[in-house]
């Protein structure tokens, strides 16, 4: 059942987060993940949101999105964004 990986940011150097973005992406897809929407403006239909843009990959399935979270592989690439970035980052299966 496919899974998706939302990620929401506040960038605070942005040639910084590119390097990240670069190393990270390639590395999804490397766990079946691809891009499905980067930097989609969210429109609000009822309640509430804080209008920063999202980014959002569709996985084959929650496990590759742990596989993916918790390879240590990641590890020095997630510390490209230390520092720079705050994320509000979220992961559900396919109804």
């Amino acid at each position: 059942m496919p899974a998706y990986f939302i990620v929401q940011n506040t960038v605070k150097d942005e040639a910084q987060y590119q390097k990240y973005v670069q190393a990270v992406v390639p590395f999804i897809a490397s766990f079946g993940g691809r891009l499905v929407a980067r930097r989609a403006k969210v429109e609000v239909l009822e309640g509430e949101h804080d209008q920063r843009p999202v980014v959002m990959f569709e996985f084959p399935n929650m496990e590759a999105i742990h596989a993916f979270w918790n390879s240590p592989d990641y590890v020095p690439i997630k510390k490209l964004r230390e520092g720079i970035a705050t994320m509000n980052i979220w992961a559900f299966p396919d109804a």
